[in-house]
């Protein structure tokens, strides 16, 4: 590094972002994620002992994945590189291979690549990289905000140990809010900044566990904000609430808060929790989520979980699916709440949901008989002669319009598929067939 280079990366750490600044340097300085960077955990002691494998780490923005490859670099021996897979092509990966085959070959140093945002790497570009990994040539470290199960290649998973780090605890984020407005050497210290306590409390809570947020606020806050008469800087309630304006919410929609989100909100349909169901549609709907995505799953968990102990249920759920795509937002989130919580509150029954489960594994396992003589249909030219709809008895004919017969094909004659229960409206089908069935001539 000659002089120039020296002065810029001088002057780029002095006007980098708040959060880039506040970086920790070493593994004490470390703040949450106490589950793998704990003194007592393995990752702690690889860092520390400078025997790292390739690593993948995995989590929402804010997390502190860039941050803990930033202290493994202060903290290693070997070479470190850094590369962006949004921005990094195949040139730069052939040039850090052969800086790192360079380096191994001169000095025996290892070279550690960090590739941030790894699962925008296509599959072209990971493959390039694993027989690399694979001979110690790199040792790799990954970041990515999707589930590296999903979006990187098997062969680099097999080949790398996968830390997930979850979002900052609100006390952490507190830690770090402070840090930032008193300290002198790396955070707003020399602004003569302070923060109130029901400002503390809100930023904290309201970045949702992302420390960027927090930090980003805090640095708007002070640079924005005018002295008061004592010369200090006053981060009150309302200043916080101007500079973070919106809760990051923690939802994309190809990604796992998508998946846990609407899991979430079907199992409270399920569990007959409305409080808990438009809870979570209202965050689906605050991050953006599709109104006809959530209006179709309203519309499973109607048959599936409700099915005959309420028949309303799924009537309602599909007016309510036709009504939002002619209404949109934002009206549409009112249909959508009136139909998860009419769904939530009605009675529950699985009863129909298992038996075409059943009916259909019977179909699977077993030979599939001829439909019975009598119940084949005997319109067609020839049918008469062939026997078709012979005996069949017509069931508006008898009592109750019900007669016993066999349904069913040979061998399956007395198998019950469907099993009402006593839910509901289902009670009633319940009696019904029991009574029909017990007054059949």
């Amino acid at each position: 590094m000659d002089l120039f280079d020296y002065m810029r990366e001088t002057a780029k750490e002095a006007e980098a972002p708040l959060a880039s600044r506040l970086r920790p340097r070493t593994l004490d300085e470390v703040v949450g994620q106490q589950h793998i960077v704990g003194k007592d955990k393995l990752l702690y002691r690889a860092i520390k002992a400078d025997q790292l494998g390739s690593l993948i780490f995995y989590g929402p923005p804010g997390t502190g994945k860039t941050t803990l490859a930033k202290v493994i670099a202060n903290t290693t021996s070997g070479e470190f590189r850094q590369i962006n897979a949004t921005v990094a092509g195949k040139k730069d990966m052939e040039e850090v291979v052969k800086n790192a085959q360079d380096i191994r070959g001169m000095y025996g140093r290892k070279t550690i690549l960090f590739v941030d945002e790894i699962h925008r790497f296509n599959k072209g570009q990971q493959d390039y990289l694993l027989p690399f990994v694979e001979d110690g040539t790199l040792i790799l470290i990954g970041a990515t905000t999707e589930n590296p199960y999903f979006e990187v290649n098997g062969a680099l998973i097999s080949r790398s140990r996968i830390f997930e780090l979850k979002p900052l605890g609100k006390e952490d984020i507190k830690e770090l809010i402070r840090r930032a407005v008193y300290d002198k050497e790396r955070g707003m210290g020399a602004y003569g900044g302070e923060i109130d306590e029901e400002a503390l409390e809100f930023l904290a809570d309201a970045a949702n566990g992302d420390a960027r947020a927090a930090l980003n606020a805090v640095e708007l806050g002070i640079l924005t904000t005018e002295r008061g008469g004592d010369g200090k800087i006053h981060l009150d309630l309302e200043t916080a609430q101007e500079c973070i304006q919106k809760r990051a919410v923690r939802y994309d929609k190809n990604g796992d808060n998508h998946y846990d989100t609407i899991s979430a909100f079907i199992k409270s349909m399920r569990g007959s929790d409305p409080d808990a169901a438009v809870y979570y549609l209202a965050r689906m709907l605050y991050a953006g989520e599709d109104i006809k995505f959530i209006a179709r799953r309203i519309m499973i968990c109607a048959a599936e979980d409700v099915g005959n102990a309420d028949p309303q249920a799924l009537c309602v759920a599909v007016a309510a699916s036709q009504a939002v795509e002619r209404i949109g937002m934002p009206e549409a989130q009112i249909i959508l709440s009136q139909a998860a919580s009419y769904v939530a509150t009605a009675p529950k029954s699985n009863s129909a949901c298992n038996a075409v489960f059943a009916a259909m594994e019977a179909v699977r396992s077993r030979r599939t008989e001829s439909v019975p003589p009598h119940l084949q249909d005997g319109h067609y030219r020839g049918a008469g002669k062939l026997g078709r709809a012979k005996g069949y008895l017509y069931a508006h004919d008898f009592p109750n319009h019900y007669v016993k017969q066999q349904y069913l094909p040979d061998g399956l004659e007395g198998t019950v598929f469907y099993q009402p229960s006593d839910n509901g409206y289902e009670k009633q089908i319940k009696a019904h067939m029991q009574f029909i069935r017990e007054n059949a001539r």
